[in-house]
């Protein structure tokens, strides 16, 4: 995607000195020593070291033995071509010889590097591959950019996406969803039983909040969505009845890092960096780039800042590295783009207007 540069300017914020979080309405708050509510929360509720629950590459071998089934494939791998989920479909194949079916939906705004990564993946590999593109949602990202709303885009594409998994799981009689989801994007569990992403979280109140008044205000009037879930919930709930099939990340159990991983990926599978992400060293679509300028805007951090801070606090990631890689590496030439794609344009005052 050939874009045009010039800078967007995006207000900084006093953010806590523990985390990456900032002050954002009553939400998020800062006490006099800088340090934000959700990490004194989490200081008050630490548990002892040694109750600390640990899940151990041997706990995932054995939920793994356990479900995968008799079928013609043992999994079904949600791919996107970043490095987190590229390695988990190495991981199924080379680390545990179990038979996926690889799997990457494309609502439009997938990146041509990243559908590449994908494609060397499965081909070196050896793995069936299911691609599936629809614009299905394409008119409900624009509704949600022209009428203002701040509705995060990334929620109801996440409760899309998951709903269309499941689907293709019980399609093919799969019994293990495995996603490429890190400790930062999860809760302390051995299996998705609900939304990783807790939207019940502080951090998240506002946001939630806003992305389902859109949703209920907007399926009343529009038919096409008549049937669209509110929520990630509502998928897992409406998933448990039409196919028995669990969601594992073995990111969850294993102690190796992203850095080790890339080079195995590179060396092995082809794999390359996009050349344009947010945030940065990761893989994510060009839709995204106008969600997190939205969330910045109207809430002051994204979802990437929840799982970041979530991690410096599981000494798992520091605040300095987490600070680099949430740095604004795109133009607003970007979000241009994408929002021509949904029928806008992106002004030079910043703001989002119908063509």
């Amino acid at each position: 995607m050939e874009v045009a540069n010039s800078k967007i300017s995006l207000e900084p914020k006093t953010i806590c000195k523990r985390c990456v979080l900032p002050e954002s309405r009553s939400d998020i708050w800062l006490d006099d020593e800088g340090v934000c509510n959700i990490c004194r929360e989490f200081e008050k509720n630490k548990e002892p070291e040694q109750q600390k629950t640990t899940f151990l590459e041997s706990d995932f071998v054995k939920i793994l033995n356990q479900n995968k089934g008799n079928g013609k494939y043992h999994c079904l791998v949600m791919c996107s071509g970043g490095k987190d989920s590229t390695a988990s479909l190495y991981y199924m194949k080379k680390r545990y010889k179990v038979n996926p079916l690889a799997f990457t939906f494309d609502h439009g705004f997938e990146t041509e590097d990243a559908l590449e990564n994908v494609r060397n993946a499965v081909e070196i590999l050896g793995v069936d591959y299911l691609f599936f593109k629809s614009d299905f949602m394409k008119e409900m990202f624009a509704e949600i950019v022209k009428t203002g709303s701040k509705a995060i885009l990334c929620h109801p594409c996440s409760i899309w996406y998951m709903g269309l998994t499941y689907e293709i799981a019980a399609r093919f009689d799969i019994p293990i969803i495995i996603a490429g989801w890190t400790k930062g994007q999860t809760t302390q569990q051995p299996v998705m039983s609900r939304c990783g992403c807790n939207i019940h979280q502080t951090e998240f109140a506002s946001m939630s909040k806003e992305t389902r008044a859109f949703l209920d205000g907007y399926m009343k009037k529009n038919l096409k969505y008549h049937d669209f879930p509110r929520s990630m919930e509502e998928v897992l709930s409406r998933a448990k009845k039409r196919h028995k099939a669990m969601v594992l990340s073995p990111h969850w159990f294993l102690p190796t890092d992203a850095h080790a991983y890339v080079e195995i990926l590179k060396k092995e599978l082809n794999w390359k960096f996009p050349r344009l992400s947010y945030p940065a060293l990761s893989t994510n679509c060009y839709l995204n780039f106008l969600s997190v300028y939205n969330s910045m805007k109207n809430f002051g951090y994204t979802h990437y800042h929840v799982e970041m801070s979530k991690m410096i606090r599981e000494s798992l990631l520091s605040r300095e590295e987490a600070l680099e890689l949430l740095a604004i590496n795109f133009d607003r030439g970007v979000l241009d783009l994408v929002a021509q794609k949904l029928g806008c344009t992106f002004s030079a005052s910043g703001t989002l207007e119908p063509k």
